[in-house]
């Protein structure tokens, strides 16, 4: 199986370097448009190119930010091998190739973090049953998670780790800040960031919540909103408060 692979980013530069450990495909070419960015992906494909010198592959795999994606399928030159995006809330319809599919790893990706693909859920669509069973072999090669979701459920689920991923760090974001203006090591609460995760994993969330809006401790919630100074941090606190209360059919 051979692949192309468009993007020089954060989920390119880790797809790459999987792919590249895969004997079973061949990283054929690695295009972006940045010199310098693309001269960092030489060691991982026998060409690295600008779009336009790509020559046909089983895969080509399109990993740029979603805003592009459209764009830069209608650069491809050619029409009839496979082409794939890798994103999440964006359509299977916005690749222009007669063959179209999507290759979405479920992960947030940080170019310097190290990933390990094999527990990466990897969601997949294709047009055809044959185009299908291409991305569920290429997917196979690097994860044992693999789900057949189409654009509907995928944009879902993209939501859904909105919340899980990008909301939460946020909040662990204000944590560090409070933790800081204190002078509280943000350590102390390491363990209770990797507790709710795991009870998170192991059960239901609903199941597991805890806390003062849990038992409706209006005294405990308003002394918190009385000592937060930002505005923004208290609006969180309070829109979070209102929904884990009315979650639990309590009211403020």
């Amino acid at each position: 199986m051979t692949i192309n692979l468009i993007g020089t980013g954060n989920v390119a530069w880790h797809l790459a370097n999987h792919l590249a450990k895969i004997p079973e495909c061949t990283l054929q070419q690695i295009a972006g448009r940045s010199p310098e960015k693309r001269e960092k992906f030489k060691h991982l494909a026998e060409n690295v190119v600008t779009i336009d010198a790509l020559q046909p592959a089983t895969v080509t795999i399109i990993a740029v930010s979603d805003n592009e994606i459209e764009k830069v399928a209608t650069l491809v030159p050619y029409q009839d091998t496979l082409v794939v995006h890798t994103s999440g809330s964006i359509t299977i319809e916005a690749i222009s190739q007669n063959r179209k599919g999507v290759f979405y790893p479920l992960q947030s990706f940080s170019k310097n973090d190290t990933v390990d693909f094999t527990n990466i859920p990897i969601c997949i669509e294709a047009t055809t049953k044959d185009d299908l069973d291409i991305l569920q072999k290429l997917a196979l090669f690097l994860s044992t998670k693999v789900y057949h979701i189409d654009s509907h459920q995928r944009k879902q689920a993209h939501l859904a780790a909105v919340f899980v991923n990008n909301f939460t760090n946020h909040c662990y974001t204000i944590a560090q800040e409070l933790c800081d203006t204190h002078q509280i090591p943000f350590e102390l609460l390491h363990a209770l960031v990797g507790k709710t995760a795991q009870k998170a994993i192991d059960h239901s969330p609903s199941d597991v919540q805890t806390g003062p809006a849990k038992r409706n401790d209006t005294q405990v919630i308003n002394e918190h909103l009385d000592m937060l100074q930002q505005e923004d941090h208290k609006s969180i606190y309070q829109t979070l408060t209102a929904s884990i209360i009315a979650h639990y059919g309590k009211e403020l």
